[in-house]
Order: C-alpha cells, then sequence, then structure tokens
C-alpha cells in the first residue's frame, strides 16, 4: 500500500532532476570522488584480514550442512556491509549537510520538486553508490574464488536490495537528527549491527535471547540474504528476508518524506 500510494505520486522527470544535481556534485571536484572510493576499501580490508588472515587459525566451518572455507563464510557478509555502509553513507551525512546547512533542499523545492522526488532521488542516488561498492566487491570475490560466477550475478540484484533497505533507513533516521553530535548514537548502533548479524560467526552460537534480538535487526536479514545466494542454498527463508528488507525501505521512504515535507513546508 505504502508503495502504491508513493508511485502515484512522483513524477520520474523530477526525481531525475534530484538524482542529475547529484552527478552535477560529482563531476564538480575530486573530493567527492576521493569520498566514494574511500568507502569501497574497509570492508575488503576487513575480509582479508579477518577472513583471510583470522580464517587461516579457524579453519573451515560447516553451515546448512555444507562445509566452507571461513574466508567463504565472512566474504557475503561483507558484501551485505558494503551495500549498507554505501546506502548509510549517502543518505546520512551527506544528507544531512545538504538538508541542516547547505539548504540545498529548500533550494530544489523552489522548483516544482516536491518532498517526495527529493527523497526517492536521494535514495536512488545512495542505490548507485552502494551497487557500484557491491559490483567491486564482487568482483573481488570471485578472483578470490569465494564464490561462483553465477551466484555472483544472483546475489547482486540483492545488494540492491540492501542498499535501497538501508537506503531508505538512513534518510528516516537523518530527518531526526538535530545535530553532528546524534551521528555518534548512530555510529554506535552500526557498529553494533556490524558485529553481531552473523558476520563473523553463526547466529545460532550466540545464546537464545541474544540470537532472537538479532534475528530482528535489518543487517541481519541482509546478511542471511547476500549469503544464501552467495552459497547457492535456495529456500523460501531468502524470500522472508528479501520481504524484511522491502517493507523497511518502503517504511523508510514514507517516514523521510513525510518528515521532509513537515521540515521544509511548514
Amino acid at each position: 500500500m505504502v508503495t502504491t500510494l508513493v508511485a502515484s505520486r512522483l513524477s520520474p522527470g523530477r526525481v531525475g532532476a534530484v538524482i542529475g544535481r547529484n552527478v552535477g556534485a560529482l563531476r564538480s571536484g575530486p573530493s567527492y570522488w576521493i569520498v566514494l572510493v574511500s568507502g569501497f576499501f574497509e570492508p575488503l580490508l576487513y575480509l582479508l584480514s579477518i577472513g583471510v588472515g583470522v580464517g587461516a587459525l579457524v579453519g573451515a566451518l560447516t553451515v546448512d550442512g555444507r562445509t566452507m572455507s571461513y574466508a567463504s563464510f565472512v566474504a557475503p557478509a561483507m558484501l551485505a556491509v558494503s551495500a549498507m555502509s554505501g546506502a548509510l553513507a549517502e543518505t546520512t551525512f551527506n544528507f544531512f549537510f545538504k538538508l541542516k546547512y547547505m539548504k540545498t533542499f529548500e533550494a530544489v523545492l523552489a522548483t516544482p520538486v516536491r518532498p517526495i522526488e527529493i527523497a526517492v532521488g536521494e535514495l536512488v542516488w545512495s542505490i548507485v553508490r552502494g551497487s557500484l561498492y557491491t559490483a567491486i566487491f564482487l568482483v573481488v570475490m570471485v578472483a578470490m574464488g569465494l564464490v561462483e560466477p553465477g551466484w555472483a550475478l544472483a546475489a547482486f540484484p540483492a545488494t540492491v536490495l540492501v542498499g535501497l533497505a538501508f537506503g531508505g533507513l538512513g534518510m528516516a533516521v537523518s530527518t531526526l537528527m538535530r545535530g553532528w553530535q546524534d551521528f555518534d548514537l548512530m555510529g554506535t548502533g552500526q557498529f553494533a549491527l556490524f558485529l553481531f548479524s552473523g558476520t563473523f560467526s553463526p547466529v545460532r552460537d550466540y545464546p537464545a535471547g541474544v540470537e532472537v534480538l538479532i534475528q530482528l535487526t535489518p543487517l541481519y536479514h541482509a546478511v542471511e540474504l547476500v549469503r544464501g545466494l552467495c552459497m547457492g542454498v535456495l529456500g523460501w527463508g531468502l524470500l522472508g528476508h528479501a520481504a524484511y528488507l522491502v517493507v523497511l525501505a518502503g517504511a523508510g521512504i514514507w517516514f523521510a518524506s513525510r518528515r521532509l515535507t513537515r521540515v521544509l513546508c511548514d
């Protein structure tokens, strides 16, 4: 219902104009390119240091009846983290700066573009950024023999969905931020998700209560969806993880557009 309501109010041309504005900013100087490229290396370094380095000490793992190297277990999680990080970086820090300090969106609203179209345009741009990270990361995984090329292609749309979900969440959170200090809380929450979403060890290894709590978090569903596709383990559970992310994306974009309307138009 939320998706239908949003789609009925959108103008693709105006959404494209918002995206075009971001493309123009990308061309304006090298600083944005440096930020863009640097965001790819964090999950890659985690993969090499923990997945490969620590993996040499951990040895093989058995997951869903399959024995795999520790690097093969960690790599899909880092892929999901890469999609999350790319989307959140664009829809939190950059979005907040444009909203609160540059007053970019106030200027955009002087045109026929509406708040919902700003939100969707910024979300699509964040997905482009996250997809760039994940596409390169998948090439690295294939080159290292951590995933078969066919399953890598199957996993890529899942990473786009992950970016969509976290992009919507990031925008929703950013509209509630009062200042840069609030990003400390967001960073703490993001790091907690990073550590405790089945990224470095199977969730079943946690105590029962902690396991249930983890299963409520968005990165857990992102990791399970991407890991299942990378491993070639298909099942109805993957649809459940995908549905969770779709609902999160829809709720995020709906809330963000409502908040933008209140902040910019009232």
